[in-house]
């Protein structure tokens, strides 16, 4: 297997850089904590590494060093589309390096050869209420599998500590193998007519799940190798990365620690903020029957705002310039949608809402993210079921927190466990200090 001999091929020099790194620098103080970090969620902390990704305040997410516009350019596209095949994204993520056409597609055979859903895990699916949220079944279905985990097998007959990764490396590809399969059958039994769509041999792991959730248009499947692209890393620190990477780290098998990592984006402040926006977007229509003026899109962001609420999808606790995969989005809908109504109203407030809330005096990054206009492509694409989006989001998260726990377990990352202090600890801490 390709990645399994090229993650090999780079281990050595990683774990020497490392090991000689902790041995001789091992005290060097990186940061300091302060009171309101330990009571604000450790808000940037500098306590977790990884090399796969990195959010850059300026130029936003970087992919193994490789900024959003370089990689749209230079990872290799699928067959009769101008956009990244997924197998050449998880390649960069696990080897760090820019994939050959045929090192793509060794990816994207890979996952086909280990796609078959397992009938007992749609089988959790069909079993649970009508009612069930999407990610609740996400969550179970990526759970009921870890029957199957190799590592787990492996580590209960036992197994050196140096072969914890090619464990691991097994897992992480036989789970994301599944993953469109597994999504495209919720939507299909939660909002479609229930039956399981197999995937065409002809097309690509992204490709396919529009395939199979029943939009077999090339626009949609280009949306789909658009979004998977960039929603799937975005370094460690935010919750399902960090859960994963907990979970991973008590030595749980991949579904264990991705069921984690999907039940943290299901927390309404970590993976609802596309729906709020479009949420948003929708009430600004629906409020004035069409299109405002901007005169009137300027007077009801400043009534929301008045009214103690916030515009969803607008702001970045870390970047300062518009974020780069709000911007590929975006020329998505001026290359696919631009009759699109609502999609005029996005592109309305990247003219306006930035204004208004440079004018409150009180924002650092007035531009938009991600979020402002993701949940608007699915939209126009018929994909309007806004509990679902999230589930979108974590198929797409996936591949970069099963990268990062592959080299968690080939570095020898060890089990997480930072030390608590009580209430009264800090008190006697910062009395010393006054």
């Amino acid at each position: 297997m390709i990645l399994k001999e090229k993650i090999a091929a780079q281990l050595p020099e990683w774990q020497e850089r490392v090991g000689k790194l902790v041995k001789e620098n091992g005290d060097v103080v990186v940061g300091e904590v302060n009171v309101s970090q330990i009571y604000g969620g450790m808000r940037g902390a500098k306590v977790l590494v990884t090399d796969i990704s990195y959010v850059d305040p300026q130029e936003g997410i970087r992919f193994r060093g490789y900024a959003i516009p370089e990689l749209l350019e230079l990872l290799p596209k699928a067959q009769g589309s101008d956009f990244p095949l997924s197998g050449g994204l998880y390649y960069l993520l696990l080897i760090g390096e820019i994939p050959t056409y045929a090192e793509a597609m060794s990816v994207e055979e890979e996952w086909k050869s280990r796609g078959e859903v397992p009938s007992y895990a749609l089988d959790v699916i069909r079993a649970m209420p009508a009612d069930t949220h999407p990610m609740t079944l996400f969550s179970q279905a990526i759970l009921a599998m870890q029957n199957d985990s190799v590592f787990a097998k492996r580590y209960q007959v036992g197994m050196q500590k140096t072969e914890y990764w090619e464990a691991m490396l097994e897992d992480a590809l036989n789970l994301t193998a599944k993953l469109p399969a597994i999504a495209a059958f919720i939507y299909r039994k939660k909002f479609g007519d229930g039956e399981f769509v197999a995937p065409r041999a002809d097309l690509d792991w992204a490709g396919n799940f529009a395939h199979m959730v029943g939009i077999p248009t090339q626009a949609y499947q280009d949306l789909t190798r658009l979004y998977f692209f960039l929603h799937s890393d975005h370094e460690s620190g935010n919750a399902s990365a960090h859960a994963t990477h907990l979970v991973a780290s008590a030595l749980s098998d991949v579904y264990y620690a991705c069921s984690a990592g999907i039940n943290a984006l299901a927390g309404p402040l970590h993976g609802l903020a596309n729906q709020m926006s479009l949420k948003w977007l929708l009430s600004v229509r629906e409020e004035f029957g069409g299109l405002p003026s901007e005169e009137q899109f300027d007077k009801y962001c400043w009534d929301t705002l008045n009214a103690g609420q916030v515009i969803p999808g607008y702001g970045h606790a870390v970047l300062r310039q518009p974020d780069p995969r709000y911007t590929a989005q975006f020329k998505f809908g001026q290359q696919f949608m631009q009759d699109d109504e609502l999609f005029q109203l996005v592109e309305m407030a990247f003219e306006v809402i930035p204004k208004v809330l440079g004018e409150t005096g009180k924002v650092k990054n007035p531009w938009p993210n991600v979020d402002a206009v993701s949940g608007t492509l699915q939209y126009h694409y018929g994909i309007r079921e806004f509990d679902f989006y999230t589930v979108l989001f974590g198929v797409s998260r996936i591949l970069g927190v099963t990268a990062n726990a592959v080299w968690a377990r080939a570095l020898g990352q060890p089990l997480e466990r930072p030390k608590s202090l009580t209430t009264r600890m800090l008190e006697e801490i910062v009395s010393q200090k006054r």
